[in-house]
């Protein structure tokens, strides 16, 4: 894991333990969300969600920016977010 992909690891971590939430327990599918967390980091200077597209606004895609907008009305429907980075424990 690069330098940012870890930063970016510790932060979502510490991100979702102060939400009572967990990481994805896969650690490929974690890494693949967190090195597309990275590489849109690096390129365009945010934290864009990977499964989502950028609309190159800047205004409207804060919206994107991890942890995105829409992320706990997902883990209230869903039990998880879009890019199934963050879960709810109970989904399990």
């Amino acid at each position: 894991m690069s330098e940012i992909e870890e930063e970016i690891k510790t932060w979502a971590e510490g991100y979702a333990k102060s939400n009572g939430w967990t990481l994805h327990p896969d650690e490929k599918q974690r890494n693949a969300v967190i090195r597309g967390l990275a590489r849109n980091s690096e390129r365009y200077g945010e934290r864009y969600c990977p499964c989502r597209i950028r609309s190159g606004d800047p205004d409207k895609d804060k919206a994107i920016i991890c942890p995105c907008i829409y992320h706990k009305d997902e883990l209230d429907q869903a039990g998880h977010c879009t890019c199934n980075l963050f879960y709810d424990p109970k989904f399990f």
